[in-house]
């Protein structure tokens, strides 16, 4: 079975096709660089429109198979910005109906855990989920998977890609900040916001630019902010570990992919006896081949659905899928 799946949740426009054995045949990246400010959904959502089709075409040429060997249509259907989630579901409904197969709607931050599931060997994992517009802790529970922690205010990566912003480093500053924090030698005194399982990044995002202004060094305020906010993220991802006794930590989403943040999290596994997993880079972003296998998983469980139940949800929370494909 061929699956191609459609990712439009935010700043990507993603295709990809796996098989049924998460075999990823092909994975279109397409991501959407405003020329200056931050993302602007509609721009995005423009950008999304320009290309989706091109990337289709990739996919299945990258994949070496045609349309017509296609099975199944799976895309993202939140959460996200609405008008780029619109673009990924129009593509997929005329996808789906043209072709005349099967359609299947996906919780975007459930594709992050089976993709990891698949591609790195962890088998019951706890999820720190570190992407631009979600932070949240997941692991499964009683046929859900549950939020054991999350954000009161902004994901990490809009909180870093706001501060690389008004520091001048430019947009999706988050590489950027960690090369900085490398030169950092001054840990700044930052606001440490963990309020049981949840956490903000709000005051710290308002005490690093304060700092800033008071002409400290851009490499000290970014090794501060990472050590800060990165230790926040550990621990609420260890307290959950040990609420549900998980000895498995599943790292996932953009954020996942600084070298600083694997390192805390993956000493933190090893002091508990336990192991961190990361996907590879192309999983971590966001991803076609993600929303795909995640569509195998559901239609594999017997998950139908019409074209009428495929409306995207901008707030689409990952406790609301019943979980049919895991006993």
């Amino acid at each position: 079975m061929l699956i191609l799946g459609i990712e439009g949740t935010a700043h990507t426009l993603g295709v990809g096709i796996v098989d049924s054995e998460a075999n990823v045949l092909a994975n279109v990246i397409d991501m959407f660089r405003p020329p200056q400010g931050g993302l602007h959904p509609r721009e995005a959502a423009n950008h999304h429109a320009d290309v989706v089709a091109n990337d289709i075409v990739k996919a299945v040429e990258q994949a070496g198979v045609s349309l017509k060997d296609i099975d199944l249509i799976s895309f993202s259907m939140g959460p996200g910005l609405g008008p780029c989630l619109k673009v990924a579901g129009t593509a997929a409904r005329a996808l789906s109906y043209s072709l005349g197969i099967p359609i299947v709607g996906v919780n975007h931050c459930i594709a992050h855990i089976e993709i990891g599931n698949a591609t790195t060997g962890c088998t019951d994992p706890c999820l720190l989920y570190a992407s631009g517009g979600n932070t949240q802790i997941i692991a499964y529970s009683d046929q859900r998977y549950r939020i054991f922690g999350e954000t009161q205010d902004v994901g990490i990566g809009n909180m870093l890609d706001k501060l690389g912003r008004d520091l001048g480093l430019g947009f999706y500053a988050g590489p950027t900040i960690e090369k900085l924090a490398q030169d950092g030698d001054k840990l700044l005194d930052l606001p440490y916001s963990v309020k049981g399982m949840d956490i903000s990044f709000s005051g710290i995002l308002t005490a690093a630019l304060a700092y800033k202004e008071k002409g400290c060094r851009l490499e000290d305020i970014a090794y501060s902010v990472q050590e800060t906010a990165f230790s926040m993220l550990t621990e609420v991802t260890e307290r959950a570990m040990a609420h549900i006794g998980k000895t498995e930590v599943l790292l996932g989403g953009g954020v996942a992919q600084n070298g600083r943040l694997r390192e805390m999290v993956g000493e933190m596994a090893k002091e508990r006896g336990g192991k961190m997993f990361v996907p590879e880079r192309q999983f971590c972003r966001d991803n076609g081949a993600m929303i795909a296998w995640l569509g195998y998983r559901m239609y594999s469980s017997g998950v139908r659905m019409d074209i009428s139940d495929t409306e995207v949800r901008q707030r689409f929370r990952t406790d609301e899928v019943p979980v049919t494909w895991r006993s």
